[in-house]
């Protein structure tokens, strides 16, 4: 894998992007890797991921989930280096996590970067999952690591990349099964007004 700013980020519009973090430790904003899986106008996907120098010791249970440690970011943007990037590429997109964790991830990342706290546009594919497929409540669950099991995808979980796709691949079929756009789905949209402000 390439670092920012050698790999460049998709290109196009889009309807919606997933991201996805790993971190190094229980510090959510220890962010050792970002991951986006670009949904285009066509229904067409593009991926990009990136390792982040968290500049903080991997613990070792992090270490054994997602196989990156300390020499695997050796030479990766820090996160302020990489959201300096991202950033604008994001805002304005309607940005898809799979659970909350990603959202408090960035946050807290940005709070420890001394970064303001952005501005941009979340909605969640567990709850997406939930309204498509309800009858996986108390069967399994809504969790990437049973929904690869329980439709079909195939993807490396825990790499932020792979999750990413998974999670924009949720919303795919979550869209074809209940017949409505994500939009609808979730009631949100993306604002091309925000991507204008600094």
């Amino acid at each position: 894998m390439t670092f920012l700013p050698d790999h460049p980020l998709p290109k196009g519009a889009f309807r919606f992007i997933a991201l996805d973090v790993e971190t190094a430790n229980r510090n959510r904003g220890s962010i050792s890797q970002i991951g986006l899986a670009c949904v285009g106008l066509d229904g067409g996907m593009q991926t990009f991921a990136t390792y982040i120098d968290p500049r903080e010791d991997f613990a070792a249970f992090n270490i054994q989930l997602t196989g990156i440690n300390a020499e695997t970011v050796r030479g990766a943007p820090t996160f302020a280096q990489a959201w300096a990037r991202l950033l604008p590429f994001l805002r304005g997109e309607l940005i898809i996590q799979h659970s909350g964790f990603d959202e408090k991830a960035i946050n807290e990342a940005c709070t420890l970067a001394g970064l303001p706290v952005p501005r941009l546009i979340w909605a969640d594919s567990v709850k997406i999952a939930r309204k498509a497929f309800p009858e996986f409540r108390g069967n399994g669950g809504h969790g990437l690591g049973h929904l690869k099991e329980a439709l079909g995808l195939e993807f490396h979980h825990h790499d932020a990349g792979e999750d990413a796709r998974a999670a924009a691949e949720v919303v795919l079929l979550a869209e074809e099964r209940l017949q409505h756009s994500v939009e609808a789905i979730t009631g949100k949209r993306a604002d091309a007004q925000l991507s204008l402000n600094i």
